[in-house]
């Protein structure tokens, strides 16, 4: 099988690139990269599969529809899997248009190539955020969408453009909707990789509020089985939540990664509130285990121990990236 994958320099995309030529996706045999590069997206996180034979980069821009035809026409492929998004939301707060530019009408000028070819899955990969805020219980995926932030309310644009062309086209279209993801090469303006970064730098860690707000956290490589796994044996036309089994406040959270930098909370720094900050995110992953066998298999607090190794490995990759 031959899958074009959008915004596959960035970090899930490439963790999903990386993983396959890993020999992990073995069904899938060549894989097309188109990615802006835009700040977050990054060919270093492509190093390794760079000279890979059945590996293709494109560099270009999922809102042009020209080299979306151009790519469809040179490669034929049988899939197509788009990360391409921006994705943060205090960015979004700041200012929607890029957000609305690439996470909206990108996903309708991919969605018009595919509509007049035959045989091509498309998987959108989505948010849990399109869901809005929950107090208690978990959503599935019969939840209404209520998205809160312009970031979140693009992705849920998106995943209705996706029903409409499966309802309309016949387009074979799935969407995954995950949570809060961590894990390697995790561009250092999340919280995260934010907080391990200053750790390392001997920076405070800035906590929003209260830190009572609550994430489900999702380790990338769960996350890109989890799509995987959608991709060829989901339903056409549904969606499933790929969800971590970690839920935090974003103040344990924290908490966690000073002990594991031996420092106190002296090192938090707590800063306004975000405005519309979603208090707590929860989804139900029952469908996605019982249809298409997934279930998170990383141990957070291994995972999280990984990933703070990582970076203190690999300065050379992540202090460049601080001057954008």
């Amino acid at each position: 099988m031959k899958v074009v994958v959008t915004g596959g320099a960035g970090f899930i995309g490439s963790n999903f690139v990386r993983m396959w030529a890993s020999g992990a996706f073995s069904e899938i045999r060549d894989v097309i990269v188109v990615d802006k590069l835009t700040y977050a997206g990054n060919l270093q996180n492509l190093s390794t599969v760079m000279t890979n034979g059945n590996f293709t980069f494109v560099k270009g821009d999922i809102c042009s529809p020209d080299l979306i035809e151009q790519v469809l026409s040179t490669h034929n492929p049988t899939g197509f899997i788009n990360f391409a998004a921006e994705s943060h939301v205090d960015r979004s707060i700041l200012g929607a248009r890029d957000f609305v530019d690439t996470n909206v009408f990108g996903v309708q000028v991919v969605l018009d190539a595919l509509k007049s070819r035959q045989g091509i899955r498309f998987l959108q990969v989505s948010t849990d955020e399109v869901y809005g805020s929950i107090s208690e219980g978990s959503w599935t995926e019969e939840s209404p969408l209520l998205p809160n932030s312009p970031y979140s309310a693009t992705k849920a644009s998106a995943e209705l453009l996706c029903r409409a062309y499966h309802v309309t086209y016949g387009l074979d279209v799935v969407v995954t909707r995950s949570s809060n993801n961590y894990g390697t090469h995790h561009y250092p303006e999340k919280l995260i990789p934010l907080a391990i970064t200053n750790l390392i730098q001997n920076l405070k860690v800035p906590v929003y509020g209260n830190g009572l707000n609550v994430r489900d956290w999702l380790h990338v490589d769960d996350h890109c089985r989890g799509i995987y796994l959608a991709f060829f044996n989901g339903r056409s036309g549904h969606s499933y939540n790929i969800g971590g089994g970690a839920e935090l406040t974003n103040l344990e959270l924290v908490q966690n990664l000073l002990t594991s930098f031996q420092s106190t909370e002296e090192m938090i720094a707590w800063v306004e509130d975000r405005k519309g900050h979603d208090l707590r995110y929860s989804i139900d992953y029952t469908k996605a285990k019982l249809e298409i066998d997934y279930s998170p298999e990383k141990n957070f607090q291994s995972g999280l121990e990984e990933t703070i190794f990582w970076y203190r490995n690999n300065e050379t990759w992540w202090r460049p990236l601080l001057k954008k």
